[in-house]
């Protein structure tokens, strides 16, 4: 899968429609998330479509809440994002509010990193360093079984996302907390320029 996209103008769009710091720093951790995930599982050549999903998988959350997924095609019309685009940032929250199944690999992945990266995330704020690179597997798994700890993310959706991609939910945790990991610095540094 490629996009004609560029990530300039997915920014942009990201921008438009999302104004909370918060909702702009998943968005660049789940990009990251999904670009490190197209290396590792062999689609290097689909790296940028990867990425620009992930960045753009809650478009139209902030401003829309009662909406998502369902207004985000409209959004995603106004730069010309192809339907590949379109099925995946929809299919990202499929059996919570919206129809759209995650087939392609890409779209499992995202289904099952989107959550996961708000838990990973909150538990890296808990930590001395508010960082991912010292997180071991061991306390992360404290945190997950803990379901008053980062409440709203889908403990559910998570292991239902680990069960599509066909990994144990270990090793999703696991492979995540890495993907993490490769994004954080640049993640953070874009922050500090947006």
């Amino acid at each position: 899968m490629e996009t004609k996209l560029t990530r300039t103008d997915a920014l942009a769009l990201l921008q438009k429609y999302n104004k909370e710091p918060f909702h702009v720093l998943h968005a660049l951790t789940v990009e990251g998330v999904m670009r490190y995930f197209a290396k590792e599982l062999g689609y290097e050549k689909e790296t940028d479509f990867w990425g620009l999903c992930g960045l753009l998988h809650d478009v139209d959350f902030e401003q829309y809440p009662e909406q998502h997924c369902q207004k985000a095609p409209e959004l995603l019309k106004e730069i010309d994002a192809e339907e590949e685009v379109i099925h995946a940032v929809c299919s990202h929250a499929y059996g919570i509010c919206s129809e759209v199944e995650p087939v392609h690999e890409m779209e499992k992945v995202l289904f099952a990193a989107d959550e996961l990266t708000g838990l990973i995330g909150a538990a890296a704020r808990m930590r001395p360093s508010k960082s991912v690179t010292d997180m071991e597997l061991s306390s992360l798994k404290k945190k997950y079984k803990d379901k008053r700890f980062a409440a709203g993310c889908s403990r559910e959706t998570i292991s239902q996302g680990a069960e599509r991609l066909g990994w144990t939910l270990d090793q999703l945790l696991e492979r995540t907390i890495l993907a993490m990991r490769s994004c954080e610095e640049s993640v953070n540094q874009e922050m500090d320029t947006l």
